[in-house]
């Protein structure tokens, strides 16, 4: 795949202890490095070379992270399409993906609408997007005995390729203000 075509695979598996409830984790992860915008469209800007070392890192992180996602919500921009193509690639099984056009310009608002409908089956949720709306709604999403300097980088924003990890026993349709741990957030090494 050359990361130019979106990637839409599903996955029958349940969670790994095959139980219908416990934690959900939400994990919010901003593009990778893109090449600077230039004459073309923005939603066409691919990643740089850095980029493509970030994303293969966040890969192998999440899945030494056991944050293997059931479900994957995409941005159709190139550049989120490219980083979840090489963080797929580091992962040990293939997700349900989606790949929306309604991602690129995403509100916190928007976003926390799309993981009210998320089905009480999926127990880890990827979204590659981008910023500000990853960082704030790592922030937003963040309760009070979340890590402060994980909620410090979210409310400054996420650099590229960094994510935000939120957990919560609460059913999907129940996220909302101040209602996960805000567990990480930056880059995989931060």
């Amino acid at each position: 795949m050359t990361g130019t075509e979106p990637r839409q695979t599903t996955r029958t598996t349940d969670a790994p202890d095959g139980a219908p409830g416990g934690a959900r984790r939400l994990v919010l992860l901003r593009h990778a490095k893109a090449e600077p915008a230039g004459s073309g469209p923005d939603h066409a800007r691919p990643l740089a070379l850095r980029g493509r070392a970030q994303a293969t890192q966040v890969g192998q992180t999440l899945t030494a992270a056991g944050l293997v996602p059931d479900v994957v919500l995409c941005s159709s921009a190139l550049r989120t399409r490219q980083t979840w193509d090489l963080v797929a690639g580091r992962l040990p099984a293939t997700p349900a993906v989606t790949v929306d056009d309604a991602l690129y310009h995403l509100t916190v608002r928007e976003l926390l609408a799309l993981v009210h409908e998320l089905p009480d089956d999926a127990r880890t949720v990827l979204v590659v997007g981008h910023e500000p709306t990853m960082g704030a709604a790592s922030a937003f999403l963040a309760g009070p005995d979340s890590d402060q300097g994980a909620v410090t980088v979210a409310r400054v924003g996420l650099p590229t390729g960094g994510y935000g990890v939120l957990e919560a026993d609460a059913a999907w349709s129940a996220w909302g203000r101040g209602a996960a741990l805000l567990r990480h957030a930056g880059r995989p090494a931060d």
